[in-house]
């Protein structure tokens, strides 16, 4: 399988890549799929790819009290298996090889999560228990496995794991139990993976030996596994030893010691359990296609709600600047108090050259004092424009993702992260101060001739800013009624005094410009709150290629088996 070789290893580092971390429909099944396949490649596959000359490792499974620890004993002629009569019976798993062949199983080449204890069976699930027996020929190991029907999961799914880790298959069911639904899904497994097997049929009574081995014959051969060998053990008493009596296991020992003793054999046995597994591998692993594509699909959906929620926060804040709503409430009765009851309107109508010295009388009365008060009404309506929206946009955001898309747990993480209410206030009003500063520099920038410096001088750079400010919000789309007359009304004479100052076209630039800039601060302040939604997604690891990395190795894995078969 050289030219197999490179593409599995391929295939293992890609399994390492995929993740399902949204829970999603198809994610608990594909997340079990892909430590299994991870298991399978890790345990067996590429370690037999490596070492075809390896002893052959026959795992000796089967239900709860069908015999496998006994026969294990039998087998080796010792008793290096304990079972329990409490179920399960057997607990955790046990090697045991021929004194030559430690050189195999000393290390982690095969089942490299499990932990070695030498000399006999392990504790825990973790652990592997190893034993030596010159019994045992050389080139072939036998592995005692836990119960596949276990009342305990953990030792449902090692039973599982260590069944893919098998040469060959030695499976013990009972006269009694052999119908039984859960052994014939593994033994479909072994059909669909071309995996050579050995049936035990454990237990029998006298006298229908021959009708339960002529049905479970027949069964056989429904499901593919006609060519299984199939051995009988008889209901009798164990020997003085505590062992199956000889007779009983000499077909069964002979079976394995022509696989161990011939090394033809022993490869031909390997190297279709193999191939077996790779042709399984590639199969298995276009399964997890569609819940990969799931992943991406949600996660594309789970960003595009965020980016569209705030998108829209920040349409409407950009709208209500452009179209007139700040006028409203409290900015607009600061700024109608503050021009007063329309006469500066009647002197800026009665001529615009002696316009300079009629609004710098009009600005220095107590309207100066009112100037601080429309100012503070504008940051005021920005601010909490800027905050009520942001926050309108993370509560969609946190509705779209509780309603599923695997989001749900990602809202708690989020939110974690996100400024206070609080926090948000002070960052908003700072950012209109900062950009009030930046309609002065405007102002100054502007006004660098005389004339210019000198009537901004004479109005005072603070009055000049607000004109601008109303002039920016003066549209009048927003607004209804009589919000419309006066607004429209008043914001002529802010548009009058600017233009006295510096002409209209350095008006309308110098509010394009305003304009633009607080579209673009507001836009700044939105994606502070919208990055711990974004980062989210971000550590979740979900690779968008993955599928497609996937389904092009398991393609080019398929193509290369097909060429070594030669069809």
């Amino acid at each position: 399988m050289s030219d197999v070789a490179p593409l599995l290893k391929d295939l293992r580092q890609t399994l390492d890549r995929l993740s399902f971390p949204l829970d999603l429909p198809q994610a608990a099944d594909a997340r079990e799929e892909t430590a299994d396949l991870r298991h399978q490649l890790d345990d067996y596959v590429l370690p037999r790819q490596e070492s075809l000359d390896a002893p052959l490792l026959a795992v000796v499974g089967g239900s709860t009290g069908s015999g496998k620890s006994a026969l294990v004993n039998a087998l080796t002629r010792t008793r290096v298996a304990e079972s329990s009569a409490i179920r399960p019976t057997t607990r955790t798993p046990l090697l045991v090889h021929h004194p030559d062949d430690r050189v195999w199983f000393e290390g982690d080449r095969i089942l490299p999560e499990l932990s070695r204890i030498h000399g006999g069976a392990g504790e825990s699930h973790s652990e592997l228990g190893i034993a030596e027996t010159a019994t045992l020929p050389r080139g072939l190991a036998l592995l005692d496995s836990p119960d596949i029907d276990s009342i305990v999961e953990e030792n449902r799914r090692l039973a599982a794991q260590l069944l893919a880790a098998a040469d060959l298959w030695l499976f013990v069911t009972t006269a009694a139990r052999y119908a039984d639904a859960i052994p014939w899904g593994l033994l479909d497994e072994a059909a669909a993976r071309n995996i050579v097997i050995a049936i035990v049929l454990n237990r029998v009574p006298p006298g229908v030996g021959a009708e339960v081995r002529s049905d479970l014959a027949r069964r056989l051969e429904q499901r593919g596994l006609s060519h299984a060998p199939l051995f009988v053990i008889g209901e009798s008493d164990l020997s003085e030893g505590g062992l199956i009596p000889e007779p009983d296991v000499t077909g069964i020992r002979a079976w394995l010691e022509g696989l161990a003793h011939d090394s033809s054999a022993r490869t031909a046995v390997a190297r279709q359990t193999l191939g077996g597994a790779v042709d399984a591998l590639t199969v298995r692993g276009e399964t997890l296609l569609p819940a990969l594509g799931e992943q991406r699909d949600a996660l594309v959906t789970l960003a595009s709600q965020v980016d569209d929620a705030f998108a829209h926060a920040h349409a409407k804040v950009v709208a209500a600047v452009d179209d007139g709503s700040l006028l409203r409430g409290e900015v607009l009765a600061r700024w109608q108090d503050f021009v007063g009851s329309g006469e500066i309107l009647r002197q800026v109508e009665a001529g615009v050259g002696r316009l300079r010295d009629k609004i710098t009388a009009w600005f220095r009365g107590d309207a100066q004092e009112k100037a601080q008060d429309v100012e503070e009404a504008i940051e005021d309506g920005i601010a909490r424009m800027l905050v009520g929206e942001t926050e309108s946009a993370i509560a969609t955001v946190e509705r779209a993702w509780a309603r599923g898309l695997g989001g749900e747990s990602l809202v708690a993480e989020a939110a974690q992260r996100l400024r206070s209410h609080e926090e948000r206030v002070d960052v908003a009003t700072l950012l209109v101060r900062e950009w009030q500063g930046r309609l002065a520099d405007l102002i100054r920038e502007e006004g660098q001739d005389k004339r210019a410096a000198a009537r901004v001088l004479s109005l005072g750079i603070n009055t000049v800013g607000i004109a601008l400010m109303i002039v920016i919000f003066a549209s009048t789309a927003g607004l209804t009624g009589g919000e419309v007359v006066v607004a429209g009304g008043t914001a002529v004479v802010a548009q009058k005094v600017l233009e006295a100052i510096f002409g209209d076209e350095a008006v309308r630039r110098m509010a394009r410009t305003a304009q633009e800039d607080l579209h673009r601060r507001a836009g700044e302040f939105m994606v502070v709150d919208a990055e711990p939604f974004r980062d989210e997604l971000a550590t979740l690891g979900v690779d968008a290629a993955a599928g497609d990395n996937l389904s092009e190795v398991l393609a080019l894995l398929a193509a290369a088996r097909r060429e070594e078969q030669g069809e």
